[in-house]
């Protein structure tokens, strides 16, 4: 059975991103060119320029491919039917899992920063991951009165990021995990009694 033109375009789209996140991991964003992606994609450079408006516009693509199976990890993790409290314990622990996929830590919280800027990255992580934070803490009454909601999920995002660094950069996962839970169990504050 033929593909139909949508096809062939979302397969090529993919496989360009697929070949692209490979070399971002493998050599990072500075020491890869548009023309080991196409190749490595078996891809003319001219099809990747008809997709992508430059190797800028590509990696973006790849670090939103990126943050969108983080938050799916998280919101798997955490589904309505848990208490608000431990959808947050359990999507916390799924976030420090998602960014165990090689390569994830460096592309969002190194290369991602440093090609896109912070302003870019922190506007893609407040539409994934970060907002699934900030509506786990809403669901689990933080955020009002004396310490703003946005506020708060900034900086827990900034210590879960951390967190994912540290394990990345080998510190011991099981300490960094207890510390990140340990940390959440305090915002929440005690347990409230049914």
């Amino acid at each position: 059975m033929s593909r139909t033109n949508r096809e062939r375009t979302e397969a090529t789209r993919l496989a360009l991103i697929e070949a692209a996140r490979a070399l971002f991991v493998s050599k990072g964003y500075g020491d890869t060119s548009t023309p080991e992606i196409a190749v490595a994609a078996g891809i003319t450079r001219g099809a990747l320029y008809h997709h992508f408006t430059d190797k800028r516009d590509l990696f973006r693509q790849v670090l939103l491919r990126e943050e969108e199976a983080v938050a799916a990890d998280i919101e798997a993790a955490a589904p309505e039917q848990l208490t608000p409290r431990q959808a947050l314990l359990d999507g916390s622990e799924a976030y420090l899992t998602a960014m165990t996929v090689p390569g994830r830590t460096r592309l969002l919280l190194i290369d991602g920063p440093a090609v896109l800027g912070h302003a870019e990255m922190m506007a893609m992580d407040d539409a994934t991951s970060a907002n699934s934070l900030r509506q786990g803490l809403a669901r689990a009454g933080l955020g009002k009165g004396a310490v703003s909601l946005d506020t708060l999920a900034r900086l827990l995002s900034a210590a879960f990021d951390r967190a994912a660094l540290e394990i990345d950069g080998g510190a011991d996962a099981k300490e960094i995990r207890s510390a990140m839970q340990w940390l959440l169990v305090q915002a929440l504050g005690p347990e409230k009694k049914r």
